[in-house]
């Protein structure tokens, strides 16, 4: 497991990073909040822990751009602020949880089991798993047989509607309506040209298509032991 601790007080920063280390995580510790940012920003933690006072600002200004550009680790809060609003604040922001300074490491480590259940709840439901395909509704990612697939925003709509509907036919009307709206103003190959596109991502050379065209009605997605 991989942490990473935001504190700028070199006592309790030493401290909470050799209680992380000796409950077996890897723990990078920093000490500013444009730290804090550039690391969670840029390499996959299992929770990040956040002093809400430091020195180059708050950590929950930071909590909110996480959130912003839709890291969805794990987040909690530490501070001295123990009223109701300030902990309303710190939730809407985007923390998981909020654990009010001075406290026993014995709950610090209660904390960090809590908010790392829950995110694996949330990952879990945010990925949408039929057979070998498998999209996460959070960040539009998709994988085939856990290979990643580059897709365009329009091509992972596709992907998500059809898989959702999996061994149903969806019509054109509401492939349309849910991607493009019904006033949108596409030409009339638009959605083929689309389905083209996503089949191309999806298919291997030589073995059916996962999509298959009904003709007059729209499409169905039919998945393959493969």
């Amino acid at each position: 497991m991989r942490a990473l601790l935001a504190e700028d007080d070199e006592k309790l920063g030493r401290l909470v990073k050799n209680f992380l280390e000796e409950e077996n995580f890897s723990a990078d510790w920093v000490k500013s909040g444009a730290e804090a940012l550039y690391y969670a920003s840029n390499a996959e933690y299992d929770i990040v822990i956040l002093d809400w006072m430091m020195p180059d600002g708050e950590g929950i200004d930071v909590c909110r751009k996480l959130r912003e550009r839709k890291v969805q680790t794990g987040i909690l809060m530490l501070t001295a602020r123990d009223t109701v609003e300030d902990r309303v604040v710190g939730l809407d922001a985007g923390a998981d949880d909020y654990l009010v300074k001075p406290f026993a490491f014995a709950e610090l480590m209660a904390r960090i089991r809590s908010v790392l259940r829950r995110s694996e709840q949330k990952f879990q439901e945010e990925l949408l798993q039929v057979g070998p395909l498998c999209v996460n509704r959070s960040n539009g990612q998709a994988w085939r047989k856990g290979q990643e697939l580059e897709l365009t925003n329009r091509e992972y709509q596709l992907l998500e509607i059809l898989l959702i509907n999996a061994g149903n036919t969806v019509t054109r009307d509401q492939l349309l309506d849910r991607i493009w709206g019904l006033d949108g103003d596409v030409m009339p190959n638009t959605l083929e040209v689309y389905i083209n596109y996503l089949r191309r991502k999806l298919d291997l050379p030589g073995q059916s298509s996962f999509i298959k065209t009904i003709r007059g009605v729209g499409y169905r997605l039919e998945l393959q032991d493969v």
